[in-house]
């Protein structure tokens, strides 16, 4: 295991106070801290190798290309992808997303085709469908959830068709934190020649992921919550896919020749990566993988998984909560079947769950309320929204217990 207290020591920002407490940092599936190295990685190539990337046949532009082509391979190697072409830099999961729904639809997909998402998607993984939906006619299916937070699959079956083009499905609930069983799900729409997408953002900062293995079609997630930098993300997808899409969008770089009378474009991955890339995000987010290697990413889920069922059980001592979560009622969630990933989500009573985030918040405790842009999820939970506390791997039992008591007070407040 790592040592918890000098890993604390890499973030800096968690020494701070808020409101004259200690910040007890909760908001991880949101955004996650950064550590130093990955600020002083991209400060330095600001100080030293700033140039635009690609084509520049000077010095600095050529140490900035390979810095950002090192981080694509850093990116390859880290999902386990079979080759670089298969990596394209994005802004986020979110952009990720809405390129293969552009993209694929454009090339695939026509009205009638069936996509199928779920229940407990993200907004990112349901809007960018509905706008193909209202452009294309393309219908839009969602595999309905259980009572105990996990999807029915014999209804994922038995909804697949002759006119289902994509499954598009989380890999995690960002709510819920239900680790679906993905590679399930994978079979059984390949069974149908059915190519899936998987929604990465809570699942690679806390579980190893191999996409090959998962031989899934496509896998999309954030760097900012995997304690890299905001605006930048991965889309991975396999090349006979890529290969036969059209271009998310136009402009410097992903062309190979332009003239007015037609235009044509590069080969992977730059077919994708229009304009002038975020190369030194690029080399944070390969400094943030580095760094969460060094730990070790079976320390980091193991931590995670004891922080998620001791956060589980000191909740339970609080009158009246109601936790949505699939590992609530159940013994031991075993390491080799986490069911429930970093995540926490909980109500207490009938009281406001922006009330209690909002007093928790007086407390120190940083904790996300609402929907959590989850709103059909919401709707089936029957409450408008949750309390979400999320773990990452700086976080600490003592910090769970400081939450509880603080929770504690609040409720007793009302």
């Amino acid at each position: 295991m790592f040592d918890i207290q000098k890993t604390r020591e890499d973030f800096p920002i968690l020494s701070r106070e808020v409101y004259g407490r200690p910040l007890v940092y909760f908001d991880n599936a949101a955004t996650t801290q950064k550590p130093l190295c990955v600020l002083d990685a991209m400060r330095d190539e600001y100080l030293n190798v700033n140039a635009n990337v690609h084509r520049g046949v000077h010095y600095l532009s050529q140490q900035a290309t390979d810095l950002h082509e090192a981080a694509r391979e850093r990116v390859r190697r880290f999902i386990n992808a079979r080759a670089t072409e298969e990596i394209i830099f994005t802004r986020g999961t979110t952009e990720s997303i809405n390129l293969v729904a552009s993209s694929f639809c454009e090339a695939f997909m026509k009205a009638g085709d069936e996509v199928v998402v779920s229940d407990m998607e993200h907004h990112s993984n349901i809007v960018p469908w509905q706008l193909q939906a209202q452009r294309r006619g393309i219908v839009v299916k969602h595999i309905p959830l259980r009572d105990d937070y996990t999807l029915d699959l014999e209804a994922f079956r038995q909804m697949l068709s002759d006119r289902t083009r994509l499954v598009s499905i989380a890999h995690v609930s960002n709510v819920l934190g239900t680790v679906n069983p993905v590679s399930t799900i994978i079979q059984t729409a390949h069974s149908h020649d059915i190519p899936v997408l998987i929604d990465g953002a809570q699942s690679a900062p806390h579980l190893k992921v191999d996409v090959q293995e998962l031989d899934c079609d496509f896998y999309a997630f954030s760097g900012h919550k995997m304690y890299g930098p905001t605006g930048i993300g991965v889309l991975y997808g396999k090349e006979q896919w890529l290969d036969r899409m059209p271009p998310y969008q136009g402009g410097g770089e992903m062309i190979d020749r332009v003239t007015w009378q037609r235009t044509t474009f590069e080969r992977l991955p730059f077919k994708f990566e229009a304009g002038t890339p975020d190369y030194i995000a690029t080399h944070g987010l390969a400094t943030a993988i580095d760094y969460m290697e060094q730990v070790g990413l079976g320390n980091i889920a193991a931590h995670e998984h004891r922080l998620t069922r001791y956060c589980l059980e000191q909740l339970s001592t609080v009158e009246d909560v109601n936790v949505y979560s699939p590992a609530v009622g159940t013994a031991a969630v075993t390491s080799a079947d986490r069911k429930a990933a970093a995540v926490v989500s909980f109500n207490v009573g009938n009281i406001h769950h922006l009330d209690i985030g909002t007093l928790l918040d007086r407390l120190g405790i940083a904790v996300r309320t609402g929907h959590h842009c989850a709103q059909p999820l919401m709707a089936r939970l029957g409450v408008q929204g949750t309390v979400r506390a999320s773990f990452a791997l700086y976080n600490t039992k003592e910090e769970v217990d400081t939450f509880v008591a603080a929770l504690q007070r609040v409720v007793t407040m009302f």
